[in-house]
C-alpha cells in the first residue's frame, strides 16, 4: 500500500465535490460541450443561476473547471484529466 495520504485526500476532494448530479451534469456537459457559459447550464439543468453558479464555485476551487473571461461573460470548461478519466469510468458506454 502507497503511503501518501496527500495523495489520497486529493483525490477525496475530487470524488466529493463531483458527488452532487448537478455537478456531475455540468462536468458531463462541458465533456461534450468544450465550454459554456452559466446562462446556457441554467437552461440546460433548469436551476437558478445562482445555485448553477455555486456548483461552479465549488468545481472551480478545486481546480475541476476553469473560467475564461469573454467580454462579459465567462465560459467554463474542463481543466482537470482526472475529472475527465473519472467521468468516463462512471459512463464507459458515453465517452
Amino acid at each position: 500500500m502507497i503511503n501518501d495520504i496527500k495523495q489520497y485526500e486529493q483525490i477525496a476532494d475530487l470524488l466529493k465535490a463531483i458527488a452532487h448530479p448537478a455537478r456531475i451534469c455540468i462536468i458531463r456537459g462541458l465533456m461534450n460541450k468544450g465550454s459554456c457559459n452559466v446562462s446556457y447550464m441554467q437552461d440546460c439543468l433548469n436551476l437558478p443561476q445562482s445555485t448553477v453558479s455555486q456548483h461552479l464555485q465549488k468545481l472551480k476551487s478545486l481546480g475541476i473547471i476553469k473560467g475564461e473571461r469573454n467580454g462579459l461573460q465567462i465560459n467554463y470548461s474542463i481543466s482537470n484529466e482526472t475529472i475527465i478519466n473519472i467521468i468516463n469510468a462512471i459512463f464507459p458506454d458515453e465517452s
